[in-house]
């Protein structure tokens, strides 16, 4: 599990920020319909970041999220990946994910991130990011090959090698990438171990894929998160990072 369902993430809000918000429901070039939010500074934007949840999907840490990104002046999708197997409505807490994240596919997966990419180009965006946790990160990084026409791929603690289902991982498909690459991983995480991080490290470079992979010492899966107080100066260079990354490749 990634994140408690009151999780918050680690950034502080900006008092008095004009944002809108709002749930979607947005449709992908297969037909599915899934669930959406939408955060937008009031103030047009050029650059949308579509944000790939945790293996839980849409819920109120990702919908914050969008919120932090649009205070700072970019346009933000949060979506849902289980429009296929549980519709679009909102869900309760008991809500077994781990069943629907079975039977997701890295094509279904990518169809979605180009439908909220699409939507974020409707309202304006002409540079698209993704940024994704966990089973999100790993999925971020594959949208580098998903022909999205990114500017960047970001991903938190995701996982680098080959899927639970035998599909090739970002490591795999490092040659296919057509983004660089922002990888945040933790230290002592128990699924992800350095020598993942080195082969993927390892992949980029030989595929010639501009990246930067930072490691954060002793810190667990999830850091990522307001209750990780020992771990706050890991989420606030995280944080610095994943903006630093996207002002960059935005003024490119």
């Amino acid at each position: 599990m990634c994140f408690e369902l009151d999780s918050v993430p680690p950034i502080p809000a900006i008092s008095g920020a004009a944002v809108s918000h709002e749930d979607l429901v947005l449709e992908a070039e297969d037909g599915n319909r899934f669930a959406a939010f939408a955060a937008l500074p009031d103030e047009p934007s050029r650059v949308g970041v579509v944000i790939l949840p945790d293996v839980r999907g849409l819920y109120r840490f990702y919908e914050e999220l969008a919120l932090r990104f649009a205070e700072r002046g970019y346009a933000a999708a949060a979506f849902d990946y289980f429009g296929r197997t549980a519709g679009v409505a909102k869900r309760d807490d008991g809500f077994p994910y781990m069943d629907h994240v079975a039977q997701t596919t890295p094509a279904g997966i990518q169809a979605d991130v180009g439908a909220a990419a699409a939507h974020l180009r409707g309202a304006g965006c002409e540079t698209i990011f993704t940024v994704g946790f966990c089973f999100g990160g790993r999925n971020s990084w594959l949208s580098a090959a998903g022909g999205h026409g990114l500017a960047g791929a970001i991903g938190f603690y995701g996982r680098p090698g080959v899927g639970n289902d035998g599909s090739p991982g970002p490591i795999q498909r490092a040659a296919e990438f057509e983004a660089p690459i922002l990888a945040l991983q933790a230290g002592d995480d128990q699924h992800i171990t350095a020598e993942d991080n080195a082969a993927f490290e390892r992949a980029l470079t030989a595929a010639g894929v501009e990246h930067e992979l930072v490691t954060y010492d002793g810190a667990p899966h999830s850091f990522f998160d307001r209750s990780y107080e020992q771990f706050a100066d890991a989420s606030a260079d995280a944080w610095g990072r994943v903006l630093a990354f996207i002002q960059r490749r935005s003024a490119s």
